[in-house]
């Protein structure tokens, strides 16, 4: 996975589940090449085969561009907070900031702006809640 602040993730994996435009998929060693929009959502990781549901990597992104080959998947999106590194209170600080900016918003501008803050807050906080699962 390749974000603007560098390379998060450079390794084999066995199975990528991520979020796209034409709704989630799961991605497995020899797939089909594709290239997908990614959404704002979820990445999950399963490093190999026999990987329980606890042991997945969650990822928090912004939108992107998924490009899958057979040997190799390439996610490209502008951020990728990985689940230990999201702080839940301040997650949850910024969500209500950004619907305060939703219920002000005095244009179409600064509304879709908070949805967009909205949303990623949101995802934020489902994979802080994931990853606090998987450590329990």
């Amino acid at each position: 996975m390749i974000t603007l602040q560098g390379v998060s993730i450079d390794q084999d994996i066995y199975e990528l589940m991520a979020p796209t435009t034409a709704g989630d998929i799961a991605v497995f060693p020899g797939h089909e090449p594709i290239v997908t929009i990614a959404s704002p959502g979820v990445l999950s990781v399963r490093h190999k085969k026999g990987d329980a549901d606890t042991a997945l990597e969650y990822f928090a992104i912004s939108g992107g561009v998924i490009e899958i080959n057979p040997d190799a998947i390439r996610v490209l999106v502008d951020e990728a907070d990985h689940g230990e590194d999201i702080i839940e209170a301040e997650s949850k600080a910024a969500l209500e900031r950004a619907l305060k900016l939703r219920d002000d918003a005095q244009d179409q501008v600064a509304l879709d702006k908070a949805h967009q803050l909205i949303d990623r807050h949101q995802v934020r906080l489902r994979v802080a809640e994931l990853h606090r699962r998987r450590r329990h």
